[in-house]
């Protein structure tokens, strides 16, 4: 009997010592582990959102090469530079504007259901200058503006995709229907800078300082 509860004390007291060791290891490892992330942490460098040390780069992105940029360069301004070679003619447009227009600005440029781009004499008459639906013949200031639009954002479901034929052939169409240039007219780089819109007296220099908001 007493060699008996001998055996028990003895691994009773194993255990414990078992216990023992075995929380000292934890500990040991839990301090060891926040002591490496400490170190880590206080190793990594730290940039203050108002500090001059930026890097150089984010590494994000690469530098754009002469073709990518050409392609994203095509603004065409007021006197005409930037237009492409090509031309087109209010007959040529007619055809494309029926396969790839239509279906937004209706038949001849005023049913809709999108903007109407065409001027008609019950639009012109249904109010002023400022409250009457705004079109290409009525609103638009220069010429060569429609033809940087229509290349850069038409048609909606493609933009970009038409020649520059195409849409020199678009622009003479869509002119013609708001009565600024004859039927037989050939747009081109040459011609459409040279074509003055309705509306452009209508756009004036803001040289206001100071004063009254309205001239």
């Amino acid at each position: 009997m007493e060699n008996l509860k001998f055996l028990k004390i003895t691994n009773l007291s194993w255990f414990l010592a078992g216990v023992l060791l075995l929380t000292g290891a934890c500990t040991a490892s839990q301090t060891t582990s926040k002591s490496s992330a400490s170190s880590l942490i206080s190793a990594a460098p730290v940039t203050k959102a108002d500090s001059p040390e930026w890097p150089s780069t984010f590494g994000f992105g690469k530098p754009a090469t002469p073709q990518e940029i050409a392609l994203l360069d095509i603004d065409v301004r007021p006197d005409g530079k930037g237009l492409p070679s090509g031309s087109g003619t209010v007959l040529a447009g007619k055809a494309v504007y029926a396969v790839k227009c239509a279906a937004c600005h209706g038949k001849t440029g005023v049913e809709g259901p999108n903007n109407r781009l065409v001027s008609v004499a019950e639009n012109e008459a249904a109010g002023t200058e400022s409250n009457k639906e705004k079109t290409i013949g009525n609103y638009w200031p220069y010429a060569t503006t429609l033809f940087d639009y229509i290349r850069r954002a038409m048609p909606f479901n493609a933009p970009g995709s038409l020649t520059n034929e195409e849409v020199y052939a678009l622009t003479a169409f869509l002119l013609n229907a708001n009565k600024i240039i004859p039927a037989e007219a050939s747009i081109n780089a040459e011609t459409l800078p040279k074509v003055v819109m309705p509306a452009q007296k209508l756009f004036v220099p803001d040289d206001r300082k100071g004063g009254p908001e309205i001239r």
